[in-house]
C-alpha cells in the first residue's frame, strides 16, 4: 500500500521558518516524482515544488523561489519542504503527493498518491 505521511506543520510567526516532511512507503523510491503542493481556505490546490526522485532535479513555482527548498534522503524515504522567510500568504495546508507518470509537476491530476496534510499557519 503506497503511503505518504506529511508532519512538521505549525504555528509560525512572519519571517519564519520551518520544514515539512514527507515519509514515503510501498512503492518503488526512485522511479517516482513527488510534489508539495498547498491549499488555503477558500483556493485550489497549487504546486509549490517537486523533486525528481532519480536524479534529485528540483522545480519551484516563482512565489517561493529563493525561500523554499526541497530536498531528499535516500536512506530514509523522505522528503523535505524547507520554507524560509514565511508570510502570511503562505498560510495552507501543505500535502506531499507521488507519481510516476508527472509530466508538469505542478498540476495535481498528475499525481496518484496524497498525504493527509499538515496546516502552516503564518502569523503575528
Amino acid at each position: 500500500e503506497v503511503q505518504l505521511v506529511e508532519s512538521g506543520g505549525g504555528l509560525v510567526l512572519p519571517g519564519g521558518s520551518l520544514r515539512l516532511s514527507c515519509a514515503a512507503s510501498g512503492f518503488t523510491f526512485d522511479d517516482y516524482t513527488i510534489g508539495w503542493f498547498r491549499q488555503a481556505p477558500g483556493k485550489g490546490r497549487e504546486g509549490v515544488a517537486f523533486i525528481e526522485i532519480s536524479d534529485g532535479r528540483t522545480y519551484y513555482v516563482d512565489p517561493v523561489k529563493g525561500r523554499f527548498t526541497i530536498s531528499i534522503d535516500y536512506a530514509k524515504n523522505t522528503v523535505y519542504l524547507r520554507m524560509n522567510t514565511l508570510n502570511p500568504e503562505d498560510t495552507a495546508k501543505y500535502y506531499c503527493a507521488g507519481g510516476n507518470t508527472v509530466i508538469s509537476g505542478f498540476l495535481a491530476d498528475e499525481y496518484d498518491n496524497w498525504g493527509q496534510g499538515t496546516q502552516v499557519t503564518v502569523s503575528s
